[in-house]
């Protein structure tokens, strides 16, 4: 099969400069004007089960790394969006990346946005300090996740989370040779998770289910990835999300079955499922990986994000209150390190719906953090 990415690989054989290639459609990177970020001196936090060292981190326009593994960045001017719904959005994560390559990345593919198989966990509890928390577990391989916090000219501001090598693969990693506005312009397409400026948080959860999602009507068209965009662009509160979604017909990038967790600054939360393309939205605190809607679906998925669940609603329960570092604690407790198997919970975030704050842990290091505000 003939490779998206074989133009991008001759043009850099040729010696062809990324930064010439983005100048020529207005998408060049800042050069003289460029900010790079900034972390603080981590300082001792304690509560929960333990103390952590705390680090504050202040975004520019370069990518800056955290630490191996995890990059950060900041974008803000016009991320595209707006003319992609214009354009009728996306059936595929293919007709994403023509449309990137088309008018954001000078008519180069980036590739696929979004890859295999992964596994997650979300709760949302309300704050011991009042206002509500949304907290996220990323289960994969080892991989380069980045945070990316977008200003973009007419969309709410927020802070998400992508797996970088969900964009690199089948490209023999060129597009970690772009720049580094070219890459965060990728990753704005390709959320995974994330919270913005009104207090929304949206995550995608996978379900391991043969059946996938391909909505086939009049209305506009939606990805996986680009769907979290819209509700994060688009969205205040959970009403507004779920009206975003009945407008759209949704499709399941890489054939995967999916639902959406999503909660608010209000204390709404829900999933969002698709059962034989109908969209169903069940009130809940948690989800994992497995059907929650009624019907001949609910329950299938693998039995560990069953038992995380449980584990999850228990701690709810016994706490329907909860501070930061407690909902640090609940995410460990049904980290991987947990379930043993090949793969490590990649990163854990607390979104703080009320102070728009972002804390991460990483690879299951639940003694240090990093903290991102909007």
């Amino acid at each position: 099969m003939t490779s998206p990415f074989r133009s991008l690989t001759r043009l850099v054989i040729a010696g062809a400069t990324v930064a010439a290639l983005l100048a020529t459609t207005g998408c060049a990177a800042p050069a003289n004007g460029e900010q790079s970020g900034a972390l603080s001196d981590s300082v001792t936090v304690t509560g929960g089960s333990h103390s952590e060292a705390a680090t504050q981190v202040t975004l520019g326009d370069t990518v800056t790394s955290l630490e191996e593994g995890l990059d950060a960045t900041r974008f803000s001017g016009d991320d595209g969006f707006s003319q992609f719904l214009d354009k009728g959005g996306a059936s595929s994560d293919a007709q994403v990346v023509q449309y990137l390559g088309q008018h954001m990345l000078a008519g180069e593919a980036i590739g696929a946005l979004i890859g295999n198989l992964f596994g997650c966990s979300t709760i949302a509890v309300r704050n011991t300090s009042d206002g509500w928390l949304f907290g996220r577990n990323f289960d994969w391989e080892n991989v380069q996740a980045m945070i990316v916090e977008s200003h973009p000219d007419d969309a709410y501001a927020s802070i998400t989370t992508v797996n970088m090598d969900f964009l690199d693969q089948g490209s023999d990693g060129m597009l970690s040779k772009l720049s580094d506005h070219a890459r965060t312009i990728a990753a704005l397409y390709a959320p995974l998770d994330g919270m913005n400026e009104r207090g929304l948080a949206v995550s995608v959860n996978m379900i391991q289910d043969s059946a996938t999602i391909d909505q086939n009507t009049d209305k506009p068209d939606l990805t996986t990835t680009t769907a979290i965009r819209l509700l994060l662009n688009q969205a205040a509160n959970v009403d507004e999300a779920l009206t975003l979604l009945r407008a759209y017909d949704m499709h399941s990038s890489m054939g995967m079955m999916i639902h959406l967790a999503i909660a608010d600054a209000e204390g709404n939360s829900v999933a969002v499922e698709y059962v034989n393309n109908d969209m169903v939205v069940i009130d809940t605190s948690v989800l994992t990986n497995f059907y929650l809607a009624d019907g001949d679906k609910h329950g299938i998925g693998t039995e560990e994000s069953h038992q995380r669940y449980d584990q999850l609603t228990d701690t709810l329960q016994r706490k329907p209150r909860m501070s930061i570092a407690e909902v640090r604690d609940a995410l460990d407790s049904v980290s991987k390190d947990d379930f043993g198997g090949f793969a490590s919970t990649e990163w854990s975030v607390i979104y703080d719906l009320t102070e728009h704050t972002a804390r991460y842990y990483h690879r299951e290091d639940y003694t240090h953090s990093f903290t991102v505000a909007l």
